[in-house]
């Protein structure tokens, strides 16, 4: 099979997905590798060549990618994930909109471009926790204990902050991730308790966490991706959705990233939706996602 990987330049020497790359070629797969942000690319050409079976983003915010990507899928051509399914999780804004309108459990969420507006938030739902609607791995996420304290955070460049009720926990995120229709899961100390030592180890995917992680897939149409979990006080609750994460510490993540590739290139149709077949138990495992849900 010919794939088509487009590679933002903040990914250019990363792990993922170049190692990726490497193994489908090892494999017999031939693979192209464009750069949209450093490559001169014939649009025209690209989409209408029609000469991959599928084209595979690990997308970047604000990055050229994604548009590439939607240009390809408009085409008619095969992406992974599916185009229509990334921008609703990488604008957290819209995200919290999709998980609200389907009942997953979500923070309550504002957007403002002005940190200043959430001042507004009735005094109840704090403290709050404010970061870039657009952002990722951890940056610039803010935990915001009473109004004062807004303006310290910088205006949104253009775009939209959100603030979002923060959920008690033990200071530990749990990271979820589907590979190939299996979940798996890490446990990660969260970026708003830095006094805590920072680790990071698989752990099993408990039952609840494994049907919501089910749920969230068929929600947004995710086939690769990963969500962060927190375990509050009234069961797991959803803090981020990422298309395409880093698999960290998942077992022959390259393997099972790569394989799933392939799959969805031949088939077009993302993994069974949850409720099929019977659940098996994580040892930390992982969980088949189309099974979790049951």
């Amino acid at each position: 099979m010919r794939f088509c990987f487009l590679v933002e330049e903040h990914y250019r020497n990363d792990g993922m997905p170049l190692a990726v790359v490497h193994h489908l070629r090892a494999t017999g797969h031939r693979v192209d590798v464009l750069r949209p942000g450093a490559d001169l690319l014939d649009l025209a050409k690209l989409v209408r060549g029609g000469k991959h079976d599928a084209w595979v983003l690990k997308t970047v915010s604000g990055g050229p990618g994604l548009g590439l990507l939607e240009s390809a899928a408009a085409a008619g051509l095969t992406t992974v994930n599916d185009a229509r399914a990334i921008r609703p999780v990488r604008d957290k804004a819209q995200a919290a909109v999709v998980a609200a309108l389907h009942g997953l459990p979500m923070p309550r969420t504002w957007a403002a471009a002005d940190p200043a507006a959430f001042a507004a938030i009735p005094g109840r739902r704090w403290p709050l926790v404010v970061k870039p609607a657009d952002g990722s791995s951890g940056r610039a996420v803010h935990l915001v204990e009473h109004p004062g304290q807004l303006a310290r955070i910088a205006a949104a460049d253009g775009g939209l902050l959100i603030a979002q009720p923060y959920v008690p926990n033990d200071g530990l995120d749990l990271k979820v991730y589907c590979a190939g229709g299996e979940l798996f899961a890490t446990q990660r100390t969260s970026p708003l308790h830095p006094h805590q030592p920072a680790t990071e180890r698989p752990v099993p995917v408990p039952r609840e966490v494994a049907a919501l992680a089910a749920q969230v897939g068929e929600v947004f149409g995710l086939d690769l991706y990963g969500l962060d979990v927190l375990l509050g006080p009234d069961g797991p609750v959803v803090v981020d959705i990422n298309d395409f994460p880093s698999f960290r510490q998942v077992p022959r993540a390259v393997e099972r990233v790569a394989d799933a590739v392939v799959r969805l290139a031949r088939t077009g149709s993302s993994w069974p939706t949850p409720g099929a077949g019977s659940l098996l138990t994580p040892d930390p495992a992982p969980a088949p996602a189309a099974q979790a849900a049951r």
